[in-house]
Formats: C-alpha cells, structure tokens, sequence
C-alpha cells in the first residue's frame, strides 16, 4: 500500500504546487494556458519522439499485448464518444470526455509503479502500452477532434482540411518522425539525446502544475453536468480494467505476468493528456480535470488493492 502511495502522492504534490501558487497569485491568469503550450509544443513531442527512436521492432512485437489493452481502451473510448454525442454533446468535446474515460497516465505512473511491482521484466510492455496511449489513441481523438471543429460537410474537402490540421500537430508529428528514425537505424549525437531528455523529462511536471493552474481559477461550471466526470472515473478505475482483464486472460490468453501488468497500466488514473487536449483546442476542460482529478484520488484505493490482489496471488 505504501508503495502506490508513494508513487501518486508526487502527483498530488505537482497539481497542489500549481494550485497553491496560482491561489498566491505567484502565477498569473495566463500561466496554465502557456504552460500548457510548451508541454504541447515542446516537451511532450520531445518526450515522444525519444521513445520511439529509441524503440525496435523486435522488443514491441508482441501482438496478442498490444491486442488486450488497445482493444479494451478503444472499447470505453468509442462507448463514451458514442453515448456523449447521442445525449447532444458536440462530437471534438465527446471525443476529449472519451479520452479522458480510457487514457492511463502509463509514461509517468506505469512505469515506476511496475518497476515496483515486476521489476525491470515489466518496461517492454510498459513501453508498447504508452505507445499505444500516447500515439495511437492520442491519434484517434485527435482526428475526431479536428472532424468536429471542421466546417467543412463535403468528404474530400473536410479529409484534406484534416490532414493539414493533423500535419502541423506536434503530438502527431513527433513520434512519426521518431518511428522513421527507429526504422532507419539513425544514432542520435550524444548532444541530441541529452536535448531530448532534458526537454521530454519536463513534460509531466509542467502538465501537472499547468492541471492544479487551471484548478485554482474560479470559473463558471461548464454546460456538461458534474456527475459526468464520475462516470468517466468509474470507466477509467473498474470498466476498462475488468475489460482488459477479460481479453488478456480469457480471450488471448496471455502468461499470467503479463495479464497482470496489463490490468495494472490499465487501472491507472487517467493522465493530463485529455485536459492539455482540451487546453489546445480552447474547450471546455471542467469534466476533463474533474476526472483527472477523482480518478487520481480514487486510483490510491483501487490501484492497492489491485497491488493487495497480485501479492496475495
């Protein structure tokens, strides 16, 4: 217990530090919103494209994996999309609440944790399930999110004005260019690879204290109802584990370590990526932080007993 504890508690203590300091008023209205930019712009992209370069194909090949818990994240993710614009919900805002809902904070809670938990066996599927969020989930909201903010009703047209929307991303562009540098055997300079890990290694703590910037400011509730961010709390803390659980153990079968550290990166709370999401896209990020907010606090019990579960067995 004291283990998670101790994982989640920096967490907390990041958000609070952004909180307290915009509450002081030591930050201004504008910090969370230029924050947000530079993890958008700067240190996520860089975070991103080093794990990709740094990837083979021969460690990520493991397809029943990637099956278990992609499948089981787009399963919530395409439930909550679905049920938010059949209740009226504008499909870019239903496609950050779905985000929220089914994307585990796996780069900067799963990996510690499951060092803890398996050891240094468990980075390979680490690694293949942060890929998968931040890259291939990532990618699916982000289409849908640029499809929704189009204009634009004719299908060539409103597919052309999508592409060149999601070529100028940074969150797309960067582990692209990654995956062609993995591919194509490029060593980095040492000069390189220190940039990227200075830059990518501020990534979760100024998404963090952007979070708690954001938290402290007094604003008017937004048009989505506050039981909301508790429905997409329970998907992220029990459906989406239950789920995974079920295609990793019963459909694909998979040594039982590996279910495991499936079911553990899949009970994660849900990262900052859906709120920096909504930060960029200017729209209504009340829901998305709530839910970053409860399922953090509500994954200290979830993820102990889970943590109690694999002990005992």
């Amino acid at each position: 217990m004291l283990s998670a504890v101790s994982i989640l508690l920096p967490v907390f203590g990041l958000i609070f530090a952004g909180f307290a300091c915009r509450r002081a008023n030591v930050l201004g209205p504008a910090a969370a919103s230029e924050l947000n930019r530079f993890v958008v712009w700067l240190a996520l992209p860089a975070l991103l494209f080093d794990i990709l370069a740094h990837a083979t194909w021969h460690e990520l090949f493991q397809p029943a994996f990637v099956a278990a818990f992609g499948l089981a994240g787009l399963a919530v993710f395409a439930a909550v999309v679905g049920a938010r614009v059949f209740l009226g919900r504008p499909l870019a805002d239903a496609s950050i609440d779905g985000l929220a809902a089914a994307y585990p904070n796996t780069g900067y809670v799963g990996f510690p944790l499951c060092m803890i938990a398996f050891g240094p066996s468990s980075l390979t599927a680490t690694t293949l399930a942060t890929i998968l969020v931040v890259c291939v989930l990532f990618a699916i909201a982000i289409v849908l999110i640029e499809t929704g903010l189009q204009s634009e009703r004719r299908p060539h047209r409103l597919a052309i004005k999508v592409v060149r929307s999601l070529l100028r991303n940074p969150l797309l562009v960067a582990p692209a260019l990654g995956a062609i540098v993995s591919a194509a055997h490029v060593t980095l300079p040492a000069s390189a690879e220190t940039f990227l890990k200075l830059l990518g290694s501020a990534a979760s703590p100024c998404a963090l204290v952007s979070l708690g910037l954001f938290l402290a400011e007094r604003r008017t509730s937004g048009a989505a109802p506050r039981e909301s961010s508790w429905w997409l709390t329970l998907g992220k803390l029990a459906v989406q584990p239950l789920l995974t659980w079920w295609l990793a153990d019963r459909v694909f079968a998979l040594p039982a370590q590996l279910v495991e550290i499936a079911v553990l990166l899949a009970a994660l709370p849900t990262g900052t990526g859906p709120f920096m999401l909504a930060e960029y896209y200017r729209r209504e990020a009340h829901v998305t932080s709530r839910t970053i907010l409860h399922s953090t606090i509500g994954s200290l019990v979830t993820l102990t007993l889970i943590l109690l579960h694999l002990h005992h067995g």
